[in-house]
């Protein structure tokens, strides 16, 4: 009984030791794609704050996170097939016979008796063409895939999550400014209105200004709208229903990140949805040479040891002893075509896997490409922009001039603030669209620093 326990200790300490080291493995592997390091490139602690909060309490990433450990328990499984089986299997019967039973010459008369049966029995199919082999490493090819569907979601959401933060401050400043515009536009319209009763400006000029007050007013209402919509779809990513504070920073805290000039065509590799569906071809490629292997006879070791006696009391004397082993081999002579069918299934799923590669680097490719040209694009915008403001707030100082010595009036001054406030929207829209860029170019790389990247397409981190 001591020896039996040591070895039940090591064979439990056995098991435990690489199922720990699975979950340091998977720990450290969710640690790297979860990629703090990129959001403290725009140098805002709320964005990082927030990150973390997704990673532990976004439903999509726990969906996910549940859907790999499934596939983890179907790979164990797998294994346990691999492996022996025992079972325990006992019989407690009595036995009523109510007439003679004839045995040649001897005659057995009726007779009630007992029957203690408490066997072990094993069974183990020797993989001798290493198919059930085979058969766990696909299940693991599933792994990895979930695996990289994790990572996807994650990255999705926390591009996604980066958008709509970035566009809710942005839409935070300009209405700031819209409502100094409809507040401008009202004195504006005042101004007017006195000058039309006092007949200096025709009903045309009058009508123009209060149209143009209910254009600022309408575009005062959708940024109402906007905002409330936004902050929404960020309490569904935060995963929390008690949350009624989105917290954020100020449009003139955000910090750009650069863009290079271009960025090899391999780095798709890192890419959730690249590695996804290599995992998937070889997946099918081993589900083939399973199904190849199926034609092959099988062979099955079975045994049993146990006890077999008709007196509980003599159960474990030694004549009481049962035991039995045996090989038993298994070809299928005829199955319907059914096997051949599977075989052929699978080689077209291998076909159809390999078609799913090819659309997978076409896309790739061209989402990155893309966004690349997106990036650039938002760039040179954003400095056109930046620049147009630059003179208007030029213009404004010119008409403060002005209005200072006489040459104008307030209603000038007004317009020339009002055009200064436009382009100041453009100037915001411009920032916050080339950060979300950045954003997409992030997503399109595969969730990696794309800064990072060498010439060759590989990143250090990874």
């Amino acid at each position: 009984m001591k020896k039996l326990s040591l070895l039940l200790f090591i064979l439990l300490l056995l098991i435990a030791l690489p199922a720990n080291a699975k979950r340091h493995e998977d720990n450290t592997y969710k640690m790297a794609y979860i990629n703090l390091d990129w959001w403290e490139k725009y140098r805002d602690p709320i964005l990082r704050e927030y990150m973390l909060k997704i990673y532990n309490d976004n439903p999509d990433i726990k969906i996910a996170a549940i859907k790999t450990e499934q596939s983890n328990q179907v790979v164990k499984m797998s294994l346990g097939q691999e492996l022996p089986q025992i079972g325990f299997n006992p019989n407690i019967s009595r036995e009523f016979a109510s007439s003679d039973v004839y045995f040649g010459n001897v005659i057995i008369p009726n007779y009630t008796q007992s029957r203690f049966l408490l066997p072990l029995t094993m069974s183990y199919e020797v993989d001798i063409w290493g198919k059930n082999r085979q058969v766990t490493k696909s299940f693991s090819k599933e792994l990895e895939m979930e695996k990289q569907n994790e990572r996807a979601a994650y990255i999705l959401v926390t591009s996604a999550f980066a958008s709509d933060y970035f566009n809710l401050v942005k839409v935070d400043a300009i209405l700031k400014n819209q409502q100094r515009l409809v507040e401008l536009q009202k004195n504006i319209v005042d101004f007017t209105e006195k000058k039309y009763n006092s007949g200096l400006c025709p009903v045309t000029v009058l009508l123009e200004e209060k149209q143009l007050l209910t254009n600022f007013e309408e575009q005062l209402n959708s940024l109402k709208e906007k905002q409330d919509v936004l902050e929404n779809q960020l309490y569904v990513y935060l995963g929390d229903r008690t949350n009624h504070n989105i917290k954020r920073a100020s449009y003139a805290d955000l910090y750009p990140v650069t863009v290079p000039e271009s960025i090899d065509s391999t780095a798709i590799k890192y890419r959730p949805d690249m590695i996804r569906t290599e995992k998937y071809l070889e997946k099918t490629g081993l589900l083939v040479k399973v199904a190849r292997k199926e034609f092959l006879p099988s062979f099955t070791l079975y045994g049993q040891v146990g006890f077999n006696a008709y007196q509980l009391n003599k159960i474990f004397t030694h004549h009481t002893f049962l035991s039995n082993i045996g090989v038993m081999p298994n070809i299928d002579l005829f199955t319907g075509g059914r096997k051949m069918a599977h075989f052929r299934y699978s080689k077209l799923e291998y076909q159809k896997a390999l078609q799913y590669y090819e659309k997978t680097v076409l896309t790739s490719i061209q989402e990155l490409n893309d966004s690349l040209v997106s990036a650039k694009t938002t760039d040179k915008n954003r400095k056109i922009s930046d620049e147009r403001y630059e003179i208007e707030q030029q213009k404004f100082e010119l008409a403060e001039r002005k209005q200072n010595i006489g040459a104008s009036g307030n209603i000038e001054l007004m317009k020339a603030e009002e055009r200064l406030l436009e382009s100041e929207n453009s100037k915001i829209s411009g920032r916050i669209n080339y950060l979300i860029s950045t954003i997409n170019l992030y997503k399109a790389v595969g969730g990696l620093d794309y800064n990072k990247l060498d010439e060759s397409g590989s990143n250090n981190d990874v």
